[in-house]
């Protein structure tokens, strides 16, 4: 018999870079005691850690709230103490929480939300926390400022779950942060139909009801592109009212520059930002396009009206 909970997996991004600075034993003892802070501050919070999982700690907690509580405790006061560290030996904090159905065997938790918090720590970028609406449902009205980032599209699960990102930074403006209400799901409209995209000999089309998708170099994402400048999931690209958006929730950044009838136009750099991709153009994962050895995507997007004009040929 299983009980609702609330799972939370925070994982230590960048560990492999620390133990390289580092050495084993020193790096070893030094996540060691991040990851017992981080059982701590869970347990201050009414949370019980389940296990340690080298560089991470699954905890589950009997509330929502208390659970969204821990976690941006986590991520102000980790922030603060980043910011003496060297800049080779930080390591960040990627979070992801679920509420459901937990059933418990033998001191280990089982069920759809455990998987769920896996996988949303797995996609979340460094310093970010990611929840379910189920999670966002427990909380009070604007005690928390949070973000909806839609419909996205989970390893394992045969349907598409509405995510929320917690903006747990204290100076974030009011423009990115007023929780939205989800709005109720429509067709697209014909402004955006598909996207190309091109990586040395790796080419792949998506349309729009396959988004959202991942740009990363792990098989998690949907276009891989292996290169050690790109994060395991790296940058997403989605569907928002008509238009291909791309998302960056990497470590070290993603470039983007269009290519107009005068030519490339100046690259636009994210850093946890968006832009919306239209014509064609270049993603530059991981270091700036000019850099001529950066890991480059080559990108084309049509219209709706374009697709339905080349199955028309087509017949």
């Amino acid at each position: 018999m299983g009980v609702n909970s609330t799972v939370v997996f925070a994982d230590l991004t960048g560990s492999t870079r620390v133990f390289e600075a580092m050495g084993n034993a020193r790096a070893t003892e030094t996540v060691t005691r991040l990851t017992q802070w981080i059982g701590g501050v869970c347990q201050a919070h009414g949370g019980r850690v389940v296990k340690s999982l080298g560089d991470g700690v699954f905890a589950i907690f009997t509330s929502g709230a208390a659970a969204t509580h821990a976690v941006i405790e986590l991520q102000r006061y980790h922030q603060k103490r980043l910011l003496a560290w060297p800049a080779p030996l930080r390591m960040a904090l990627q979070i992801g929480v679920a509420s459901g159905e937990v059933v418990e065997v033998e001191g280990d938790c089982y069920g759809d939300a455990v998987n769920l918090a896996s996988r949303l720590s797995d996609l979340a970028g460094p310093g970010q926390i990611w929840v379910t609406a189920a999670v966002i449902s427990q909380l009070r009205e604007g005690s928390v400022q949070h973000r909806d980032l839609g419909l996205i599209n989970i390893r394992g699960r045969s349907e598409m779950s509405v995510v929320h990102r917690i903006d747990w930074q204290e100076d974030v403006t009011t423009f990115l942060t007023v929780p939205a209400a989800l709005a109720p799901l429509r067709m697209p409209d014909s402004s955006f139909g598909q996207i190309e995209l091109a990586w040395l000999d790796v080419r792949s089309m998506f349309r729009t009801e396959e988004l959202p998708i991942h740009l990363g170099r792990v098989d998690d994402a949907q276009f891989v592109v292996n290169d050690p400048r790109v994060s395991r999931l790296h940058a997403r690209i989605e569907l928002r009212q008509g238009s291909c958006v791309l998302i960056d929730v990497s470590t070290y950044g993603t470039w983007v520059r269009f290519h107009g009838n005068d030519g490339p136009s100046t690259e636009i750099a994210l850093r946890r930002e968006e832009c919306v991709l239209h014509g064609r153009g270049e993603i530059g994962l991981g270091a700036p396009l000019s850099d001529y050895s950066a890991p480059t995507i080559a990108f084309n997007t049509s219209s709706g009206d374009v697709m339905l004009s080349r199955r028309e040929i087509a017949r």
